[in-house]
């Protein structure tokens, strides 16, 4: 997959900074769905994903993985700057670097929860809506990726997730 941008593990302290300032700024500041922070008990367990442009080295968009039990995984907050939001060339790159992560680490399913309106963008990357919720009094289809179309990568799973820190 080529792109513009690199996807990575945020691995860094730098890197952990930027993807959970920019996670405030879409989902606190932006879209009021959270009042402080969305920092919650799954940061301690999830990894957390970046895309980051290399012509300024910039976190521009954030995704986060997590298992809940074995070969069990989702993703979930996943966000792109508001000045990179076109071609959704950063979202489609977010969700196969988390599905084809946490495939190499042995998902046997992944799930993920997805506002209403990125429902049609998912089930053209292969994913399926199995059933209409509402989170944060805001519509939501639980959705579920055909692991077929995210091949297993090369990416070492940490022994601990990197940005484990206390809600801010």
């Amino acid at each position: 997959m080529t792109s513009d941008y690199i996807f990575k593990l945020a691995s860094t302290p730098q890197e952990i900074d930027a993807y959970f300032e920019l996670r405030k700024a879409i989902f606190v500041e932006e879209q009021y769905v959270f009042e402080e922070n969305d920092v919650d008990e799954i940061d301690a367990i999830a990894y957390p994903i970046v895309a980051i442009n290399p012509e300024n080295n910039q976190v521009v968009g954030v995704v986060r993985i997590y298992e809940t039990e074995k070969g069990i995984w989702y993703g979930g907050r996943l966000g792109t700057h508001k000045d990179y939001r076109r071609g959704w060339q950063i979202g489609k790159g977010l969700i196969y670097k988390a599905v084809t992560t946490a495939n190499t680490w042995g998902c046997d399913r992944f799930f993920a929860t997805v506002q209403i309106q990125n429902v049609r963008f998912f089930q053209r990357l292969h994913w399926e809506s199995l059933k209409e919720m509402s989170i944060c009094d805001r519509p939501h289809h639980f959705m579920e990726a055909d692991l077929n179309f995210y091949p297993p990568s090369d990416e070492i799973r940490p022994a601990f997730p990197s940005q484990i820190r206390e809600a801010s």
